[in-house]
C-alpha cells in the first residue's frame, strides 16, 4: 500500500486576536520589587514576586499564623536532614514563638539529635566507613537510644518521651542544641516512627526488637491523636522525609477518619530537595481532597527555605 504524502500545513488562515484581549496569568503587579537599601527582612520578603512558590509560601505563612490564632495545632514532621544542616536553633526559636505544637521524627532524626547533644557533631562519612564495616557502630549512640527504649518498655513510654527522659538524665554537654530536649522542656510532644532495619541503632548488640516496636507503636497512637486535632484550621508540615513519614501520616489520617472523627479544612505542606511521589500524593494531594483543605509543595534546600519560612512567621509577614 502506497503511503500518503504529507504536505506542509498552510498557516495563512490561522485566526489571531489582539494581545490586550487575552487573560494573562502574570501581570506587572506580580513582578519583584527590589527594596531600597538598607532593607529589613520585611522589605525583602515583600519584594519577592507574587508568582508560583512565593505566592504559595505567603499563603502557607497565613495559614500557620491563623492556626496559632485559632489555637489549632501546627505539626512538624521531619526527617534527619534538618538537624544535619544545622537548623535546630531555628526550630527551637519557632517553639518559643508558639509555632510548633507537635514534632514527629523518623529514627534518623533522633540519632543525629542525640549525637549533636553528646559531642556537638554528627553525620559520619558513610562511603568511607561502609568499606570496613564500621558504619553506624558509634558506641554511645546505640547505647543511649537502646537503653532508653528498654526503660520505655518497662515504664510504658513512647519512643520520643523515652529518649527525652534519657537525655534529661544524662545532661549531655551540648543539650542546648538538642531538638528533643528543647521540646521536652517546653512540653511539646515528640513522636518517633521507625521501620526495623533503617537506623544504625538497630544493628547494635543492645537493640531490643520488642522495646523498639512497642515504643514506636505507642508514638504512632499519640501521633494519631494529634492528627485528629487538625480539623478546621490545623497545619501539617512534612519536611525532609520522602517515604516513611508521608506513609505514617496517610495511615494516621485514615484511622482517625475510620474512628468517626472529622478532619477537614486543614492545610498541608511538603518541603524537600526534589519532587517525590509519596509526599506529593500522601501529604499534599490525597489528604486535602475534601473541600476546604489545601496542600502546597516546595522544592529547594532546607537550609534556605526553612529560615525563610521561620523569619516570616516570627515577624508575622505574609
Amino acid at each position: 500500500m502506497k503511503k500518503k504524502k504529507i504536505k506542509p500545513l498552510d498557516f495563512s488562515r490561522v485566526k489571531t486576536y489582539p494581545l490586550k484581549t487575552r487573560k494573562n496569568l502574570v501581570k506587572k503587579e506580580n513582578f519583584a520589587q527590589p527594596p531600597l537599601e538598607p532593607a529589613t527582612f520585611a522589605d525583602f520578603f515583600s519584594s519577592l514576586p507574587e508568582i508560583l512558590a512565593t505566592r504559595d509560601l505567603r499563603k502557607l505563612v497565613q495559614k500557620i499564623l491563623l492556626a496559632r490564632h485559632k489555637g489549632k495545632p501546627v505539626i512538624w514532621a521531619m526527617g534527619a536532614h534538618l538537624i544535619k544542616v544545622g537548623l535546630t536553633p531555628y526550630l527551637i526559636k519557632l517553639m518559643d514563638k508558639g509555632f510548633v505544637d507537635f514534632v514527629a521524627l523518623n529514627g534518623a532524626g533522633v540519632i543525629h539529635d542525640v549525637e549533636v547533644a553528646l559531642i556537638g557533631e554528627t553525620s559520619e562519612d558513610v562511603s568511607q566507613s561502609l568499606q570496613d564495616g564500621s558504619f553506624g557502630f558509634a558506641r554511645e549512640t546505640g547505647e543511649l537510644i537502646n537503653s532508653a527504649l528498654l526503660e520505655a518498655k518497662e515504664k510504658g513510654w513512647g519512643y520520643g518521651e523515652a529518649v527525652i527522659k534519657k537525655l534529661e538524665n544524662e545532661k549531655p554537654p551540648f543539650s542546648d542544641l538538642s531538638l528533643l530536649l528543647a521540646a521536652g522542656q517546653r512540653g511539646i510532644p515528640v513522636t518517633v516512627h521507625v521501620a526495623i532495619g533503617t537506623d544504625i541503632v538497630h544493628t547494635h548488640p543492645s537493640v531490643n526488637g520488642e522495646a523498639l516496636g512497642k515504643a514506636s507503636l505507642l508514638d504512632f497512637q499519640l501521633f494519631c491523636g494529634a492528627v485528629k486535632e487538625l480539623n478546621d484550621g490545623g497545619v501539617y508540615l512534612n519536611i525532609g522525609s520522602a517515604v516513611l513519614l508521608p506513609e505514617v501520616f496517610l495511615k494516621a489520617l485514615t484511622v482517625v477518619r475510620n474512628l468517626g472523627y472529622e478532619v477537614e479544612k486543614f492545610t498541608t505542606a511538603n518541603f524537600d530537595f526534589q519532587l517525590h511521589y509519596r509526599p506529593k500524593q500522601n501529604v499534599v494531594a490525597r489528604p486535602t481532597l475534601k473541600k476546604g483543605s489545601e496542600g502546597y509543595y516546595f522544592v529547594g534546600h532546607h537550609e534556605i527555605l526553612l529560615p525563610l519560612l521561620a523569619q516570616a512567621l516570627i515577624e508575622g509577614i505574609a
